[in-house]
């Protein structure tokens, strides 16, 4: 996978150089104006960068206001299926949002992984995935297997009637980013794996029960229910934290603007 970081200022380098961090083969490209403290290839304008590398990468992740990208994009696009994934950052590292080839090209699931090396909000706007609304959160054992964690999820998501279609989003901890059987759990149920920061997890431990077992273990007052509230948007709790065979369970629903049932939800 050859993938890009394109950015046109020195906030944006910032946020460049934690990305790097993660993909350490990434190719960057810097704006000749952002500072000499910043390593990385130089460019003069971001049309004509865009131009060169648009066929020469898989991914490009641009930090950069979205109306310039969206300009700089323009001539260059062909086909759903070969144009790269694009991901698009404000230069505050708050929202990442998935811009063009979001199924075939793998820029949905390149935002999420780029959202949660930033601790930024996910932002997908493809139809299929954008009208599911259900977050799975999650707590775990250290090394707990893969077929455990899938297992204890399809059996909390048959209890609440839950389709497994209707799940947006995996979430934990951030504690929890190199759990392998985590991941390989969200890869084998084809879904989306959010990270949340202990920060906010903590900030919204007045909003669930607190578990002075889970405290003592990994620091947080709670893991499963707060990850699946501050997983999505305008959630509420729909199932609360169920242990199965050692794996901790919670679900949460996002509601729609649009949506009459939903709208007395806070």
């Amino acid at each position: 996978m050859k993938i890009a970081f394109v950015t046109l200022s020195d906030p944006g380098a910032l946020v460049v150089r934690q990305l790097v961090g993660v993909f350490p083969e990434a190719q960057v490209f810097l704006h000749e104006a952002v500072s000499e403290v910043f390593q990385g290839e130089r460019f003069a304008g971001i049309v004509a960068l865009t131009k060169n590398i648009f066929n020469e990468f898989d991914h490009i992740v641009y930090i950069a206001p979205c109306g310039v990208v969206v300009r700089s994009l323009d001539g260059n696009l062909r086909s759903k299926l070969t144009d790269p994934a694009v991901v698009v950052v404000d230069s505050g590292g708050r929202f990442a949002v998935s811009l063009l080839s979001g199924h075939e090209g793998g820029a949905n699931d390149l935002c999420v992984k780029v959202s949660n090396i930033l601790g930024a909000e996910p932002v997908i706007t493809t139809a299929t995935e954008a009208l599911k609304n259900v977050i799975v959160g999650i707590g775990c054992r250290r090394g707990t297997e893969e077929k455990i964690i899938s297992a204890a999820v399809r059996e909390v998501l048959l209890m609440a009637d839950v389709a497994l279609e209707d799940v947006r989003f995996m979430a934990s901890a951030d504690i929890k980013s190199d759990e392998e059987g985590l991941i390989a759990a969200a890869e084998s149920l084809g879904v989306p794996l959010r990270f949340i920061a202990s920060e906010a997890i903590r900030a919204a431990a007045g909003q669930v029960q607190q578990h002075a077992f889970v405290e003592e273990k990994v620091g947080l007052p709670a893991v499963a229910e707060p990850a699946a509230l501050l997983g999505g948007r305008r959630t509420k709790l729909i199932w609360p934290r169920t242990i199965c065979n050692g794996v901790t369970v919670a679900l949460a629903k996002e509601s729609f603007s649009w949506s009459v049932s939903d709208r007395e939800t806070p």
